[in-house]
């Protein structure tokens, strides 16, 4: 039946999980997206928030249900794993703005577990350099991880962060919600994000090495390029580039073809919109979080749909370990955040469709990046499947890097993985991780 605009189900067997996943996806679509053409731009936000909150008691009793069906005593009996499947499968197709806990709190180092705490070492209205502390005196590579800034929190780099703790010093940049920073904090966009590197570098001290994930890698380059040239006594130890879009003209992929075909203006038109009330980012223009999480829904629906189903089937034959795996990785993947409109749209410029970086054509704050500057060391990371980043777009960075010598720069293709699978998952902690391990500690030093 339907109430006050969204659907309320009802707990039943799941006999066939696919159809039952395709309508809700179906239903979640509907909740937190609209069609932008039949409005105004900057009502898109206020549209969401009434259909989240309205789809909110569907979610949320859902998610007592599950509670309660696993609190009886039969718990464990088919019909009742049934149920569950259905409840639980509802619950995790929730799109959030909670910012998700990293959970790291301890690693083992040498068979023994070292308890980690989580320190704020700088932090501004729009970023936080966050550094993972181990108890006890380890004279490690420091090593400084920037999440990309697309619409999900770093916390989506928790199983990177996890596997490089033990052999390393780790910091991270990560980013708020843009939808949580006042207007009167200015903007934020490709000059304000390069700057923010470049502060944090400097805060964290020489021999720091630079790995960027994704989006960021042609912004690691430019404020490796902008520090190298100037002699800055922080300049990375190294830069370390995993699936990230250094020149997007390389092997186009659908994130490609769809800035390609799509103007600025239309962009704009489409996907910025306004915070409402009563967050404090009220009236920021921003890319809103939920939009992206639909977005990369869209990019391999099939492949999201098999996961539920393969999420429904795992708990009604009882494998909660198989579960649990796939419910955590949709919880982060639909914890999104708010991007500056400002970022979106010079990113989607001077990345997607101007590829300033790779013309030559990048300039921080009017002056031009030359990543030719750059001497220390160079690894890039590509996956064999990557559908985001494909193949050679990452590599590209050989190529501009000219001052580095042959022998300090390595490419690792790393087959059978996407783009996710580049830096998190067995492949990444079994096959990629020693290669970035290796090549941290063959350019661990201080630049003089």
């Amino acid at each position: 039946m339907e109430m006050r605009g969204c659907k309320c189900y009802t707990v039943a067997m799941v006999d066939e999980p696919e159809s039952l996943v395709a309508e809700l996806v179906e239903f979640l679509e509907a909740s937190q997206t609209e069609n932008t053409s039949r409005q105004s731009r900057p009502m898109l936000y206020n549209t969401y928030e009434l259909r989240r909150r309205a789809a909110a008691p569907a979610f949320r009793l859902a998610g007592i249900q599950s509670h309660m069906l696993r609190s009886v005593p039969w718990g464990d009996s088919l019909p009742i794993r049934s149920m569950r499947a259905m409840t639980e499968t509802v619950a995790a197709l929730e799109v959030t703005h909670r910012h998700p806990p990293f959970k790291i709190e301890s690693v083992s180092i040498d068979g023994n577990e070292v308890p980690v705490h989580e320190e704020t070492i700088a932090s501004t209205p729009f970023g936080t350099l966050l550094r993972f502390v181990k108890a006890g005196e380890f004279d490690q590579p420091r090593i400084l991880i920037v999440a990309a800034l697309a619409g999900h929190f770093a916390t989506l780099l928790r199983g990177t962060i996890r596997t490089l703790l033990p052999d390393h010093d780790v910091f991270l940049a990560e980013w708020h919600n843009a939808r949580d920073v006042p207007t009167a904090a200015g903007n934020f966009g490709l000059d304000e994000y390069i700057e923010h590197l470049m502060d944090f570098l400097n805060e964290i001290g020489p021999g720091t090495h630079l790995m960027a994930v994704c989006q960021p890698c042609p912004l690691a380059v430019a404020a490796g390029s902008l520090m190298a040239e100037d002699e800055h006594h922080a300049q990375p130890a190294s830069l370390i580039l995993l699936a990230g879009p250094i020149d997007a003209r390389i092997n186009p992929g659908p994130v490609n073809a769809f800035a390609t075909k799509r103007s600025l203006k239309s962009l704009e038109r489409s996907v910025i919109t306004r915070v409402p009330r009563p967050y404090k980012g009220a009236g920021r223009k921003v890319y809103p979080g939920f939009l992206q999480a639909i977005g990369f829904i869209s990019l391999a629906p099939e492949r999201h749909l098999r996961a539920f189903a393969g999420l429904a089937i795992d708990i009604a034959r009882g494998s909660d370990s198989a579960a649990a795996r796939t419910k955590e990785f949709y919880e982060e993947y639909l914890s999104v955040l708010d991007v500056t409109a400002e970022f979106y749209l010079e990113t989607a410029a001077a990345i997607f469709k101007n590829h300033d970086l790779a013309r030559g054509k990048m300039a921080w704050r009017g002056r031009r990046v030359n990543p030719g500057a750059i001497e220390t060391a160079l690894l890039t990371i590509e996956g064999e499947n990557d559908e985001l980043c494909p193949p050679g777009q990452t590599r590209a960075a050989h190529d501009l890097c000219t001052g580095i010598p042959a022998d300090r720069k390595r490419h690792l293709l790393q087959a059978g993985v996407g783009h996710y699978g580049v830096f998190n998952g067995t492949r990444f902690d079994r096959e990629t991780y020693p290669v970035i391990r290796e090549f941290v500690a063959a350019n661990d030093r201080a630049i003089a």
